[in-house]
């Protein structure tokens, strides 16, 4: 795989914020808000088939252009500031992933798709009682005679509605925590016995319960080893972390950007309100809770890409950087609405979209309290 190439990458997020500007403006997106389809939006077509975007972190050997995960978090952070609702970090950061670590006749042929914007997938990985742990799973997978067969329940699914194969994992052997017995399977969203209820989040993302009742799989539709998968998917989990990381960065960029433009202009006891001291300490604290999660992630981001990084080490790392981006998304987010007054939540201002999927993210994978825990139970293990 070649090492990235930063001019590569500046290169690949002007066209996309270019792409983004012309295909999604803010009018499309209260159009998608108000929308409850159950296909990808117009524009993620054009991602793999007028920018050829989707091979873009793939290795040079599966067709890709070798960019890693330097080519997920730079696309990341592009879609954050456009606040594109699309299912990039599940197909492509957690999906792809998984695909092509676990190489096989089938996964490579859908991995085909995916990069030809073909297929979406989604990972059906958390569970009503699983409180953010990876290793927490019931659902059930039973070996029989043809293959396999899998029960159980998988909740808030990400980009579910939209996706055309789900990667479920599922409890072949031990009990609901324990560390071995996970596997992967590869479930295409016509499996009878897989129902699914599809919703929106407040943010204009798609998720959905999932129900497996007595499902029927083949044996081709294990990826990797039985009973062995948490490591890859607390890997997936852990580059899904960062990419979201990324995406606040742009999400929060716009904020304050929009944040800075209002304040200079809105008067007050005929002063602009940026000239009142308690705006402009405000204003600095949010660019600096900003600043600190842009380094972070960037300096997380360059130890992952460069490789040979150990996995509670990358634990550790990627749980920091969220820490630092969930307290940012908090201040410049809270900050953001705060200083529009009564504007920052009405429906047709952009910062209030920002600040909604700022929320967001800010759970998304284990908030900063569960992040904070993780470091101080692998701090204490080195201990």
């Amino acid at each position: 795989m070649m090492a990235h190439d930063n001019d590569t990458l500046a290169m690949l997020q002007d066209s996309l914020a270019r792409y983004l500007e012309d295909r999604h403006g803010f009018d499309a997106r209260l159009a998608a808000l108000r929308s409850a389809d159950t296909a990808p939006p117009p524009f993620w077509q054009g991602l793999a088939r007028e920018l050829d975007l989707l091979r873009a972190a793939l290795p040079e050997a599966q067709g890709g252009l070798g960019q890693g995960l330097a080519a997920h978090l730079a696309i990341m952070e592009t879609l954050g500031a456009s606040l594109a609702a699309q299912p990039y970090l599940s197909t492509m950061v957690i999906g792809a992933g998984l695909l092509q670590r676990h190489p096989g006749p089938q996964a490579d042929a859908l991995l085909a798709q995916v990069v030809e914007g073909r297929a979406v997938l989604a990972f059906a990985h958390s569970e009503p009682d699983s409180r953010h742990s990876r290793a927490w799973v019931q659902a059930r997978l039973t070996r029989e005679a043809q293959g396999w067969r899998l029960d159980g329940r998988k909740a808030v699914v990400h980009a579910a509605p939209w996706a055309s194969h789900f990667i479920v994992s599922a409890r072949s052997d031990g009990a609901a925590d324990a560390e071995h017995g996970l596997s992967l399977l590869l479930v295409p969203r016509d499996t009878p016995g897989l129902s699914l209820r599809g919703y929106p989040l407040r943010d204009g993302d798609r998720a959905a319960e999932l129900a497996f009742d007595d499902v029927r799989l083949p044996a081709s539709a294990l990826l990797g080893e039985a009973g062995a998968a948490l490591p890859q998917i607390e890997q997936a989990l852990d580059e899904a972390t960062l990419a979201v990381c990324a995406e606040s960065l742009g999400v929060m960029r716009r904020l304050l950007r929009d944040t800075l433009d209002y304040v200079r202009q809105r008067k007050q006891f005929g002063a602009t309100l940026s000239s009142f001291q308690v705006v402009q300490h405000r204003l600095a604290d949010m660019h600096m809770a900003l600043e600190q999660a842009i380094a972070l992630t960037a300096h997380v981001g360059g130890q992952l890409a460069a490789g040979g990084v150990a996995p509670a080490e990358r634990a550790r790392a990627v749980s920091s950087a969220k820490v630092a981006a969930g307290k940012a998304c908090k201040a410049v987010g809270q900050g953001a609405v705060q200083l529009h007054g009564g504007m920052g939540m009405t429906e047709e201002l952009a910062v209030g979209h920002y600040m909604r999927r700022a929320t967001l993210i800010e759970g998304l994978f284990g908030p900063v309290s569960w992040h904070l825990r993780r470091v101080a139970a692998l701090q204490a293990v080195d201990a």
